[in-house]
């Protein structure tokens, strides 16, 4: 019997948190690579991509839904329905960290699987000044007792941002070869063929 895990061809990831902690400027900044200041309320908006790997079309949704309206029904609907989760908060605002957790037992407790890929997300580090959450302590809550991971970044200085969905389409456990707009990151890498991201993933994913 074969133990290998078939490749998904579509994904949805979706991002949750409280208002104003750049959920929706860590999505603009991915897919555009732009960066918006002022914040804006969001309601609900799904963002699809086509890609083509190999001949296989890849279908990638991203979720951006809402941290200022409360609106239960849909985002159960919203958790229902997606793959991966980003549960962001901001470093300077200790608040938006509760909301992680609590959202993160909502999508255990709808998903009813432990297993779920979440991602934590500490946006807005270029605020390190300002930073009331230590971010020794998410990380041992989340990846000692959640088995979770969890990433800090910035889409104001476009930090960490392309690891994040990295890491979402890795445990989504889709093949990932994403934004144009991003390609000149990939050619800083190494050279060496030998190289790997250091993540501890079955899956590669690249970024072109």
């Amino acid at each position: 019997m074969s133990l290998e895990v078939k490749e998904k061809t579509h994904v949805r990831i979706v991002f949750l948190g409280a208002a104003g902690v750049g959920k929706t400027a860590l999505i603009q900044r991915f897919l555009q690579d732009t960066f918006e200041p002022k914040h804006r309320r969001t309601v609900e908006e799904l963002h699809s991509k086509e890609y083509d790997i190999g001949g296989v079309k890849i279908t990638v949704e991203i979720l951006d839904t809402s941290g200022s309206y409360s609106f239960p029904a849909m985002r159960k609907l919203s958790i229902q329905n997606s793959d991966a989760f980003a549960l962001v908060y901001a470093v300077d605002d200790p608040e938006s960290l509760e909301a992680v957790k609590s959202l993160r037992d909502e999508i255990l407790e709808i998903k009813e699987d432990k297993y779920t890929p979440i991602v934590v997300v500490g946006n807005k580090v270029d605020r390190d000044k300002e930073r009331q959450v230590s971010s020794d302590d998410v990380l041992s809550t989340v990846e000692m007792d959640w088995n979770n991971s969890y990433l800090e970044a910035s889409a104001k200085e476009n930090s960490n941002v392309v690891e994040v969905f990295k890491e979402l389409l890795q445990q989504a456990n889709l093949p990932c070869r994403l934004s144009p707009a991003l390609r000149r990151r990939r050619e800083t890498f190494p050279k060496d063929t030998n190289f790997r991201p250091p993540m501890n993933k079955t899956n590669s994913c690249i970024l072109s």
